[in-house]
């Protein structure tokens, strides 16, 4: 199947989707939910890429549709816990609030931008699929550091979940484990997990473009819906605890607190 059809196609189901939820969200009261939907979203595209991609090395196609996969359902699950357990994220509260009565339509146009995201992050496993090659070194590289991704995604979360279950760590900084050396881990890990497929597609046609995956994640961490509007809320709730963690502790890069060398 033509890639360009296949990327047409894509863009209108998960457009669609999003529209959907945005009228979920009103009877809600939940906008959280488009979180949920924009990580699965990339694993269905990523399924349907995959599956028109017949010229692809079958070997290699399906292991971009299990782990991809695998990733967004972990991710997609995760988020949909907290959806149901706890209020709407502080994010989606601040924008409201921000927005005003303008809050609905503007958020079915977020709703829209996080469609064409999730587009986006699923090109790179397309390109990926085009490759004819049998696996190769670059290929189990790329495995190599989506496990080390996954594995170290998920003791994050659990680590940070096991801190906001105990009854003393109301208003207080979770500092344990991988949260000792990064204020965010998750969000390290999660951005380590694009580089795996970047190994995967080196042996596609333009396969270096993929490159521009985890240029692309990491910018958005650091610059548009990761980091600032987390801070941010993490400010409100925790003050000048949060504080002494922004001081002490790197935003994103794994480093030792008392070696502080970076303040990205």
């Amino acid at each position: 199947m033509n890639p360009w059809f296949m990327v047409g196609l894509g863009w209108i189901f998960i457009a669609l989707v999003m529209a959907l939820l945005w009228l979920l969200q009103r009877k809600t009261g939940d906008a959280g939910i488009v979180d949920v939907a924009w990580g699965m979203g990339v694993g269905l595209l990523t399924l349907f890429f995959v599956w028109g991609s017949h010229e692809g090395d079958l070997v290699r196609r399906i292991m971009l549709a299990v782990l991809a996969m695998v990733w967004a359902l972990r991710l997609s699950g995760y988020i949909l816990w907290r959806v149901w357990t706890m209020p709407e994220d502080g994010r989606y509260q601040t924008l409201k609030e921000k927005w005003g009565t303008a809050a609905q339509s503007k958020l079915f146009w977020f709703y829209q931008l996080q469609a064409i995201g999730s587009l986006l992050f699923a090109l790179p496993i397309l390109i990926a699929a085009q490759g004819t090659a049998p696996l190769g070194v670059f290929d189990f590289l790329g495995i190599g550091i989506w496990l080390t991704a996954i594995v170290g995604e998920l003791i994050a979360d659990w680590q940070l979940a096991r801190f906001r279950a105990q009854i003393e760590s109301k208003g207080q900084v979770c500092r344990e484990g991988l949260w000792y050396y990064s204020r965010h881990p998750n969000y390290f890990f999660e951005w380590l997990h694009w580089w795996a497929y970047v190994g995967l597609a080196m042996a596609a046609p333009w396969g270096w473009l993929t490159i521009l995956g985890p240029l692309l994640m990491l910018h958005f961490i650091l610059n548009v819906t990761g980091i600032p509007p987390t801070e941010e809320q993490a400010l409100k709730s925790r003050g000048d605890a949060y504080r002494e963690y922004q001081r002490t502790t790197n935003a994103f890069f794994p480093w030792p607190p008392e070696t502080k060398q970076v303040t990205v």
